[in-house]
């Protein structure tokens, strides 16, 4: 085993052109410190429309890709992906089963993804110079069950998909307003056969007695506070530990990663849900937590010597101007984690290379059609975006140095 291993991780890969031919220097700056690294991850963002073909299966936030994007994402630097997320069923299964062809065409290292549930839960695991890395990746939505791989059953098939952590809205109410609710439900005589069949395509939701109330698609519970919170389902998240436990006892190191869109109505907060979620699959045996779908940078922590990158935003986000969502410049810029380990996986140094899609040009110019790229952050943009995020890493303990337009941890 080599003395240091370096991991490079980034923001999630939204992309949709070929984007090889980008020269500008910035860009190749990117290129050269992913190339640098021994193993560099990000979340492949989408679908391929192959072999297989497929469907649209979303409204406007639809998205699809040529198998050319793959070796745009290779000639970057990338050797590993995530491949969950809320886009990987845009196409349906078919569009699940020729994002794993191409994948494997390219001898990509990845998970999330498989041609039923067995193969999509399933670790990926791959000697990548010398060192014995694994990847356990889930994909918290919201999205229909249907997105979501199935073992094949009597008069059933199997179901390529995507692996899931099953997350559940809920709202809370106090007991005042829980009793209200419960007699509103009662009155009008909303039954649980009503739930199962507002509940289509899906199944109904499995509810607490006496402690939740479900009405068409949401679920009530009683508390102390208003509020929302999230409801992690226990099964499939032991199911994702035991993958990242057997992982790591074989001496692999480990990389859990979770995409999800339940965010805090400030983007910048960290739910306690996912810190939680976090921190188990590093008890579990996780040597870093990796997570995406929020779509800003969010700070790191660091649990027992081990990082937890709660959000790393976009590095490559290829979308519509008419998306006005996605204006603001926090968008556009994120960080590229150099993750330093010694021969016994134990974490060493992580280093910070803030990036901005586009550069400092395209983020002035307004047109999102023209951020194709991530460009290395220098000078003013550099240092805002190093300061920003180590400021939101302090509230977790954090020390960030930064030195010429880099951060740095050190342990």
């Amino acid at each position: 085993m080599n003395d240091r291993f370096t991991l490079a991780v980034t923001g999630q890969s939204l992309i949709k052109h070929d984007i090889r031919d980008i020269s500008a220097p910035a860009f190749r700056e990117v290129q050269s410190l992913l190339r640098k690294a021994d193993l560099s991850f990000t979340n492949f963002e989408g679908t391929i429309l192959g072999s297989h073909g497929g469907w649209p299966l979303k409204g406007s936030f639809f998205g699809c890709s040529d198998p050319a994007v793959l070796d745009s994402l290779r000639a970057i630097g990338f050797r590993a992906l995530s491949l969950s997320n809320n886009h990987a069923f845009d196409l349906g299964p078919s569009g699940v089963l020729s994002t794993l062809e191409e994948v494997e065409k390219r001898a990509f290292l990845h998970a999330g993804l498989g041609r039923d549930h067995a193969q999509a839960s399933r670790a990926g695991t791959g000697m990548i110079g010398g060192r014995r890395v694994a990847i356990v990746a889930m994909d918290g939505g919201p999205g229909p069950n249907f997105m979501y791989a199935a073992d094949a059953e009597d008069n059933r098939p199997e179901r390529p998909g995507v692996n899931r952590l099953r997350l559940s809205q809920v709202i809370e109410v106090d007991e005042t307003a829980f009793d209200q609710i419960r007699a509103i439900r009662d009155k009008v005589g909303y039954t649980a056969i009503d739930l199962t069949n507002d509940s289509q395509p899906d199944d109904p939701p499995r509810l607490t007695p006496e402690a939740e109330i479900g009405i068409s698609r949401a679920v009530f519970t009683r508390s102390e506070r208003f509020g929302r919170s999230v409801k992690i389902d226990e099964a499939d998240l032991a199911r994702n530990l035991a993958a990242i436990a057997a992982t790591a006892a074989d001496g692999s190191l480990v990389i859990a990663y979770l995409h999800h869109h339940h965010w805090a109505s400030d983007w910048y907060r960290v739910p306690d849900w996912v810190s939680g979620v976090a921190k188990r699959c590093i008890d579990a045996g996780a040597h870093m937590f990796v997570s995406h779908g929020a779509p800003v940078l969010q700070p790191i922590e660091i649990y027992r010597r081990r990082p937890i990158f709660y959000s790393l935003g976009n590095f490559i986000f290829h979308v519509r101007s008419e998306k006005s969502t996605w204006t603001p410049p926090e968008v556009w810029e994120s960080v590229i984690g150099l993750c330093s380990f010694g021969d016994d996986n134990g974490l060493i140094e992580i280093t910070l290379h803030p990036v901005i899609i586009g550069g400092d040009e395209a983020l002035a110019n307004g047109v999102l059609e023209h951020r194709l790229a991530p460009h290395l952050a220098a000078g003013e943009s550099a240092e805002r975006i190093l300061r920003r995020f180590s400021e939101q890493s302090t509230r977790f303990g954090v020390d960030v140095e930064i030195s010429g337009g880099v951060g740095v941890i050190r342990f």
